[in-house]
């Protein structure tokens, strides 16, 4: 059993200053903008390549949308999926982000409709942003996982395996846990991130990127759910299984085939890239 190391959310804290304060800048802010930052700058490279269709302006702008519709839907379908007692006690708890809870798929839904916004302002197709979208969330998806597990937060169920980590129960008694936080920044961050960044390095027909990151992320979080504890609040939906990520989840997954079979049965040519030399 490993021991779980106990490290401070609050990474820096400054104050008080002139009576206000203290500043306090968590960990988990700071792996939001390891995401916003490490997706802003792989969006650049790509619109350099050559034949893209995408400047830089768009890049900068790309993010910025995105980056609102992740905070405001992440928060919001936390709120919504998990967090509706939190909120009943208080509801200034919805602006509370920093104390963690936020929920994928409504940063998801959230990214989706910033997607759409952008897409009508530059005169681009929905499609396409879609597309370009696709192997910039990795990077981020790895860092907040992180940021749970600095938190100490969506811990596993018991496990006897050697890499478990000890967390007291309510008698205080530490028990061997799944890092299921660990695991899902491995499969939802860094593997999610690496297999797409490879596929879109080539052409390939429009709405493929999407569909592929539905599939795999679908993939994902539902392998980690089987480890990973429901909210204390929520419990299973069924049986002693079935977990509302699992509920939100599974249809990414057919989704995600069915989007890359259409993608592949029309192979349309992507609007992300140009002739070279056109």
């Amino acid at each position: 059993m490993l021991t779980y190391p106990h490290i401070d959310p609050v990474a820096i804290s400054i104050g008080p200053v002139a009576g206000i304060g203290p500043l306090r800048v968590h960990w988990y802010g700071i792996m939001y903008l390891v995401g916003f930052v490490s997706a802003w700058l792989l969006a650049r490279r790509r619109a350099s390549r050559p034949g893209s269709t995408w400047t830089h302006l768009d890049i900068d702008d790309l993010i910025f949308y995105c980056a609102i519709g992740v905070i405001v839907g992440g928060r919001l379908g936390w709120c919504i999926f998990y967090g509706r007692d939190v909120v009943a006690q208080n509801w200034l708890n919805v602006f509370h982000i920093w104390d963690g809870g936020m929920s994928f798929h409504g940063g998801l839904a959230g990214v989706l409709v910033a997607a759409i916004v952008f897409a009508r302002t530059k005169g681009k197709l929905v499609a396409d942003v879609f597309d370009f979208l696709a192997p910039l969330p990795g990077i981020g998806l790895m860092a907040g996982r992180l940021g749970n597990f600095i938190n100490g937060e969506l811990w596993g169920k018991p496990t006897d395996l050697p890499w478990g980590f000890g967390v007291p129960n309510a008698q205080g008694e530490l028990v061997a846990r799944h890092p299921s936080q660990l695991y899902e920044a491995t499969l939802e961050g860094l593997v999610l991130f690496a297999l797409l960044w490879w596929f879109t390095g080539k052409p390939r027909p429009r709405l493929a990127p999407s569909g592929l990151f539905l599939f795999l992320y679908g993939c994902a979080r539902f392998t980690v759910e089987w480890v990973r504890l429901p909210d204390a609040n929520i419990g299973y939906l069924v049986g002693n299984w079935l977990t509302m990520g699992m509920l939100l989840t599974t249809p990414m997954i057919f989704i995600g085939l069915a989007v890359m079979a259409y993608a592949y049965r029309r192979n349309q040519p992507s609007g992300n890239l140009g002739a070279v030399g056109a």
